[in-house]
């Protein structure tokens, strides 16, 4: 089945040695995307990247749906959305019936994520779901890939070919462990992962070399021309610094890198945000010059991706 331009262009630059930058959008928690897509608008960022990402509900705080908002970004702006779908929500007949959809509007490119406790949420007595953890996700895709569904029956007619992303740690105790999951997911079809941000170089370098061990590691043979992309939440708070190290699950930030930030706060906001983004750039500029495959979270900052990407 042929692959559109759209995901062609996507996927070629994904495998090359050209820059690739993907964008993280959070949804809002409302019914409406329209202030989203204006900020994206207003920044120029779509032009500087090769797509987008949209969550579905972080931290299990109520968000807009992440397909359907993936719809909104990517029939707006023609860049490629990956549209994140977490197993805390979904059984695995829900999980085939988003696929399905998210497919007939050409939303194709999935990241597969066991999604983080319920126990965050912000909604009263919310239980996950959590038949499995996202390799269910991945083999179901892999089914979906081969025509049939997860009971092995034939789809009629078949989808268009699912592009799986999956997830990893950036930082372990144990980096042996951290591979071991990289081949787990590798082996269950996935094709390109994103890791957790990363803020020096010696973990970059490391979370490489891990990841071609993985690949070398992996039973499946489209492991072999799988990528890793290198995450990023640049940042020009310190309360931001300190909010992600301490609340978001699975995200190491370098004490070293707090105390900079704190130190500069105490200078002034004006100080905060020109070491921050200082910061923010070099790590940004290193991680580029190294594996220019990069991934950025910035709680819909957009102006921030743009500006770090431009200067």
């Amino acid at each position: 089945m042929k692959v559109s331009p759209m995901f062609e262009t996507f996927c070629q630059t994904l495998h090359s040695e050209r820059p690739f930058i993907t964008v993280e959008i959070t949804p809002p928690h409302g019914a409406s995307m329209t202030p989203i897509l204006e900020a994206i608008e207003a920044s120029g960022i779509a032009g500087k990247i090769s797509g987008f990402s949209v969550t579905d509900n972080p931290l299990a705080k109520l968000k807009m749906s992440a397909i359907l908002s993936a719809i909104k970004v990517q029939e707006r702006f023609g860049k490629p959305v990956i549209a994140t779908m977490s197993m805390r929500d979904r059984n695995k007949l829900s999980l085939q019936s988003s696929l399905l959809g998210a497919n007939d509007f050409d939303i194709r490119l999935i990241l597969a994520l066991t999604g983080d406790p319920a126990k965050l949420s912000d909604q009263p007595e919310v239980k996950g779901v959590l038949e499995r953890d996202s390799t269910l996700l991945l083999s179901i895709i892999y089914r979906l890939n081969n025509g049939v569904d997860y009971s092995g029956k034939a789809l009629t007619p078949p989808p268009k070919p699912i592009y799986p992303f999956a997830v990893s740690n950036a930082y372990a105790k144990d980096m042996k462990q951290l591979m071991k999951r990289m081949v787990k997911k590798l082996d269950y079809g996935a094709r390109a992962i994103i890791t957790q941000p990363v803020f020096d170089l010696d973990n970059a370098r490391n979370l490489l070399e891990i990841f071609q061990e993985a690949k070398e590691k992996s039973i499946r043979e489209t492991a072999k021309e799988a990528e890793l992309i290198l995450g990023q939440f640049p940042f020009v708070r310190a309360r931001t610094a300190t909010f992600i190290a301490d609340k978001v699950p699975g995200i190491t930030v370098p004490k070293e890198l707090i105390d900079e930030m704190d130190l500069a706060a105490m200078d002034g906001e004006e100080e905060e945000r020109e070491v921050g983004f200082r910061l923010s750039k070099r790590i940004f500029d290193e991680i580029m010059a190294l594996h220019p495959k990069v991934h950025l979270m910035t709680h819909n900052r957009f102006d921030l991706c743009s500006r770090l990407i431009a200067s």
